[in-house]
């Protein structure tokens, strides 16, 4: 049982260390909204979201000022789109209009983003598949709150090439739609491997075919209260330091646990999972590249920097399975740039490049997440990047991730302004070689040798 006097020693995080719950995220599965009709498919894709989250934000906010615990975003996600429209939607504009219908409905029950208009496409594209991949930058054009996310891999199928191939394509055709806005369209899109289906964090949440009807998972941050508590054991031993981070992730997680059920509760909905992600924000102290620095690092980017990020990431699980029986999700460490003043100042230092990122990615929760490329890179140059960020979770059998913004018109040495959560980010340089003709190449990679357990 979780008792109030346990929020009551929290007061202080939530207060001065920025610990808050990030998200409450509703999964609603449409699956039972399949029609062969577009028209008809539309009006059950808006009823059933509408009825199912009419009572969401009344509710997190209800919770908001029982507890005093903030909550950021209340959020929706769907099952993956490229499933539910494949019977109905024969063009990119028939797609486009589930976009509208998604955005419609998120505005109508008051959410802050929906996730979903997804696809699913580690071994093969289904004609439906590729319809909506190719939709995206129209849907994310036109729409205001909708996601969206396609996994190009898992350690079971390995890497579908001809989609890694397309994505680098489709990224640049949504950096241009948004030019006149820094290309931020490219926010709202995100590239897996191995894609988990309970996720709460956007871009990057679906509601899985293998989930409940409706599930309520919550996802829960506080970068500033783990700087905080090691700034208490400074110059102690390994075992004080994973100590402390492993109990200042258990009290974090024991407050989203709180929220979780009784927003599962109120709206009469099963709690699916707590998600404890270091996710950072622009907010001085709200760092997670500066609980590296508080670890004993210059800047993160410095010599030992994936050792330190392995040692945090592991402990903040090891601290959350203890505080719930259903931890999930992406739980651990995001390393974005842009979100992050500690990271930015990190690659104004000269400190990360991409290629350290892209290693410390291999021990982290996602991967290279929130970062701004030059507005001139190739697509097969971005493909290059999304499969090898694809590879190191294939092969370490995790999730990893790429959500890149090519700033069109922008270039190293220049900055981009996103604003709110998303804060603004320095232009990263490319590596300027070409990989054009591996990139070309038709198929997939197959799975590595240790994915055969059966």
């Amino acid at each position: 049982m979780i008792n109030i006097w346990e929020v009551k020693e929290t007061n202080t995080m939530i207060e001065q260390e920025n610990l808050d719950v990030r998200t409450i995220t509703l999964g609603i599965s449409l699956l039972d909204c399949i029609d062969s009709d577009l028209e008809q498919l539309n009006k059950n894709i808006y009823n059933k979201i509408t009825t199912v989250a009419k009572d969401l934000v009344a509710v997190g906010e209800k919770i908001e000022n029982e507890f005093a615990i903030p909550i950021v975003n209340k959020r929706i996600s769907v099952t993956p789109i490229a499933l539910v429209g494949g019977a109905a939607c024969k063009t990119l504009e028939d797609f486009a209009t589930i976009a509208d219908t998604l955005d419609a409905a998120a505005k109508a029950v008051g959410v802050n983003l929906i996730g979903g208009y997804s696809a699913l496409v580690s071994k093969g594209m289904t004609k439906a598949d590729e319809l909506l991949i190719r939709s995206i930058p129209t849907a994310l054009c036109r729409t205001e709150r909708v996601c969206s996310s396609v996994n190009l891999a898992s350690t079971k199928t390995g890497i579908n090439m001809d989609a890694v191939r397309l994505m680098g394509e489709i990224l640049l055709e949504v950096a241009e739609q948004s030019k006149d806005r820094d290309s931020v369209d490219c926010m709202k899109l995100v590239v897996f491997c191995n894609a988990p289906d309970d996720n709460p964090f956007m871009a990057g949440a679906f509601h899985g075919v293998t989930e409940a009807d409706a599930v309520i998972n919550v996802g829960v941050s506080g970068p500033g209260v783990v700087k905080t508590a090691l700034e208490k054991v400074r110059g102690e031993s390994f075992e004080v330091l994973c100590e402390t981070i492993k109990k200042t992730a258990f009290k974090v997680t024991r407050v989203g646990q709180l929220v979780a059920q009784e927003a599962s509760r109120m709206l009469n909905i099963p709690f699916g999972i707590i998600d404890l992600s270091l996710a950072p924000t622009p907010a001085i102290g709200d760092s997670v590249a500066d609980i590296l620095c508080e670890i004993g690092l210059e800047y993160a980017g410095a010599p030992g920097t994936t050792a330190a990020l392995a040692m945090l990431n592991d402990q903040v699980k090891k601290g959350g399975v203890m505080a719930s029986s259903y931890v999930g999700g992406l739980s651990g460490a995001f390393i974005p740039v842009s979100e992050d003043q500690g990271m930015i100042d990190s690659v104004q230092a000269g400190a990360i490049t991409l290629e350290k990122l892209e290693a410390m990615t291999c021990v982290c929760s996602v991967g290279l997440d929130m970062i701004a490329i030059p507005g001139d890179t190739k697509a097969t140059t971005i493909s290059g990047i999304i499969a090898d960020e694809m590879a190191l979770g294939m092969v370490n059998q995790k999730t990893t991730a790429a959500r890149l913004i090519p700033v069109i018109g922008k270039d190293v040495g220049d900055t981009v302004e996103f604003g709110g959560l998303f804060g603004y980010a320095p232009i990263m340089p490319v590596n300027k070689f070409s990989c054009d003709d591996f990139i070309n190449r038709k198929g997939r990679i197959p799975a590595p040798i240790h994915s055969f357990k059966n």
